[in-house]
């Protein structure tokens, strides 16, 4: 047995290194490939290691069929799949190999010569070094072009960042696929050019030497630098602590004097460091449930110093130019857990986040104030993205990319999925459009929430409905055709905007593949599900879709005419050739009826459960009265009636329950 993604086939996985972060890296693999059938070795030449592995990694298994993550009988393949040894020669027939061994030159250099000795030519190598460069790490390899860094983030099986970083020599071919089969297995993949430290970790470590540097200048104690930090940038733990914790005081000092050399004269580890180091003790952090109090002064210094260093160290890596700024921004933010920078200083205003870094450069002698800001506070503001755009053949692939929000679409998102579709229609080498979503979970988790949260008056809630609205009637009304493609759980107005599309194509087995969830929170669909849904399976179906909001699956979809296709391999591939094929004539699909609709049934009597009779009410009007309508009208009633719902009590004690408690709890509806 194996699992395939593209070119990539994998039968047996090795990891070397069973301290810190290898056993997390096995666990996630086992996983996610235990139902393929793949193999898993841990190898490290210590028995005490792997003996600690193998029960660190039980434990976690254990934790999670407790806590429900894992059925009993996925954790029984889970463990079954991994094997433990301290002998080399078990390497052989692996797939891939992922070294996460000491942050040492010299030791990776002998473990990839060994198992470059051990393997086949066709073997993938990664390694998950935090900091080296891959020509570095793989220079005695006899196939680089298989090789590159591969490097994951605490904890290593639940953060879904990973920094794919190749070398010069690396098969650009194996690259994309790789980044593909990460994202195919849950991860958050993010491709970062060859620099020492890549990308995450310059900002990491220099927060960290920003708050010594502040200490070292006696702007405030250990303490206080660490509460402020967490405060500016919204961490659970600040800078000092996270490295106090990580037990990383001698690898940040390493990795600070290699970044002085190899990036910027800034980048050089502080006398403090050194000298906590050689005296063998730790920093006076805060213990947990200590209060810290800030006097007013130290704490406006000190959070202008994080904020003019966090914003420049940021800027400072689009300086570098080795990876995108939309993703880095969204990577601090997941790897992190950390305010995301560029949107930080977007949110600020440019011009005062420019004028902070200005005045921590001139504080810091030796950091450059960055290029790319100055580019950007010359342009307004950072462009950042929440759509990704790429090409295949003449086909244009759209990918909704809000990974920590499941994909969720506010204003912003309109806002650039207009600009996307109106650049796409004006392409002459363009024939039509595959849009997606990121990740494997969702395609669309839904409208954001706090955006419908913020509307006080019925006006407002039209107003929102109808900004929503004018970007699905616009795909509606391209000349070219879009094929949605719904790669998990399309919620709320991610169905809406499918709804919208030339047609629609799922990924096969979803258990949940649509669902209009509306009315469990005491409002209605307010981007065209109310008329869509009817005109495209029938109204006595999609009433009882919209009232009930129970999902529905993928094979449902295709049977009552909501999707046309299960695919079971490459869904975006899929929809490519189909939009090809509606573009050249060889699949004719009939359009949305515009008209009212013919043979319009009483509305059923249902059972709606513990759903509002206040918003049913306004639902089955807006779907049945609109059912008469034009589509056009159908849809002005639909965005009036979405603005009634908020003069309900019904729609606030929905939203509050929702954003209290979180999604699957009922309200207490009181039906008015």
């Amino acid at each position: 047995m194996s699992y395939q993604f593209k070119d990539i086939e994998l039968t047996k996985i090795t990891i070397i290194g069973a301290g810190n972060i290898g056993p997390d890296i096995c666990l996630h693999f086992a996983k996610v490939f235990a139902g393929d059938g793949v193999k898993l070795v841990l190898v490290d030449i210590a028995v005490q290691a792997l003996e600690n592995a193998r029960a660190r990694i039980e434990k976690k298994v254990a934790s999670g069929v407790k806590a429900r993550a894992f059925r009993p009988e996925h954790a029984d393949k889970m463990l079954a799949s991994i094997s433990y040894t301290e002998n080399y020669d078990d390497i052989a027939g692996s797939s891939l190999v992922l070294e996460a061994a000491t942050e040492d030159e010299g030791i990776k250099d002998a473990i990839f010569k060994q198992v470059d000795a051990i393997c086949d030519a066709g073997a993938i190598f990664l390694s998950n070094s935090s900091h080296m460069r891959p020509e570095v790490i793989f220079r005695n390899t006899s196939n680089p072009g298989r090789c590159l860094v591969a490097h994951y983030f605490f904890p290593a099986e639940r953060n879904p960042i990973v920094e794919i970083v190749p070398g010069a020599d690396t098969d650009p071919v194996l690259t994309a696929n790789l980044l593909g089969m990460y994202e195919a297995i849950g991860k958050v993949p993010m491709e970062v050019a060859s620099s020492y430290g890549y990308a995450i970790d310059p900002i990491f470590e220099g927060l960290f030497l920003n708050a010594i540097l502040c200490l070292q200048k006696g702007y405030g104690t250990v303490k206080e630098i660490d509460r402020v930090s967490m405060d500016t940038l919204g961490c659970g733990v600040g800078p000092v602590t996270a490295v106090t914790l990580a037990g990383g005081n001698e690898i940040t000092d390493h990795g600070l004097d290699e970044m002085y050399t190899q990036l910027q004269p800034w980048f050089k580890s502080p006398r403090l460091l050194k000298e906590l180091i050689a005296a063998g003790e730790r920093w006076d952090i805060a213990s947990k449930g200590d209060v810290i109090e800030v006097d007013a002064e130290t704490e406006a210094v000190l959070r202008d110093q994080v904020r003019g260093a966090f914003f420049a160290l940021a800027a400072y890596i689009a300086d570098l130019g080795i990876c995108s700024i939309s993703d880095l921004d969204k990577a601090c933010e997941i790897a992190l857990v950390i305010k995301p920078p560029f949107s930080m200083m977007n949110a600020i205003g440019i011009d005062k986040a420019y004028d902070l870094v200005a005045d921590w450069c001139t504080d810091n002698d030796g950091f450059p104030i960055p290029k790319a800001l100055a580019a950007a506070r010359e342009a307004g503001g950072w462009e950042l993205s929440n759509v990704t755009r790429k090409t295949l053949g003449n086909v244009a692939v759209l990918t909704i990319k809000r990974p920590k929000v499941l994909n969720a679409v506010d204003t912003t998102v309109l806002a650039e999925l207009r600009d996307k579709f109106t650049q796409v229609e004006s392409d002459p080498e363009i024939i039509g459009t595959v849009l997606t979503g990121f990740g494997v979970k969702a395609f669309v988790s839904g409208a954001d929430i706090n955006d419908l949260a913020a509307c006080k008056t019925a006006e407002a809630g039209y107003n929102n409905s109808q900004n929503f609205q004018q970007v699905c009637n616009f795909i509606e009304a391209l000349d070219k055709p879009v094929v949605c493609a719904w790669n998990g759980f399309a919620f709320g107005g991610g169905a809406e905007l499918g709804m919208a599309c030339t047609t629609r194509i799922c990924k096969a087995g979803l258990r949940i593949a649509v669902c209009q969830p509306e009315v469990n929170l005491g409002f209605i669909p307010g981007a065209g599900g109310t008329q869509r849904l009817p005109r495209l399976v029938g109204i006595s179906k999609a009433a009882e879709i919209l009232r009930t909001a129970r999902p529905v699956s993928s094979s449902e979809a295709v049977e009552i005419g909501l999707a046309r296709a299960e695919i079971e391999g490459d869904l975006v591939e899929a929809g490519v050739s189909l939009v090809q094929q509606i573009a050249e004539g060889g699949v004719v699909l009939p359009a949305i009826e515009t008209g009212p609709m013919e043979n319009v049934s009483e509305p059923e009597n249902l059972d709606i459960d513990y759903h509002s009779k206040a918003i049913d009410a306004i639902l089955v009007d807006a779907i049945y009265t609109g059912a008469n309508m034009t589509l056009a009208d159908g849809l002005e009633l639909e965005s009036r009636s979405f603005g009634k719902c908020i003069e309900t009590e019904d729609m606030w004690i929905g939203l509050d329950v929702f954003m209290s408690k979180g999604a699957g709890q009922k309200a207490p509806f009181v039906h008015r």
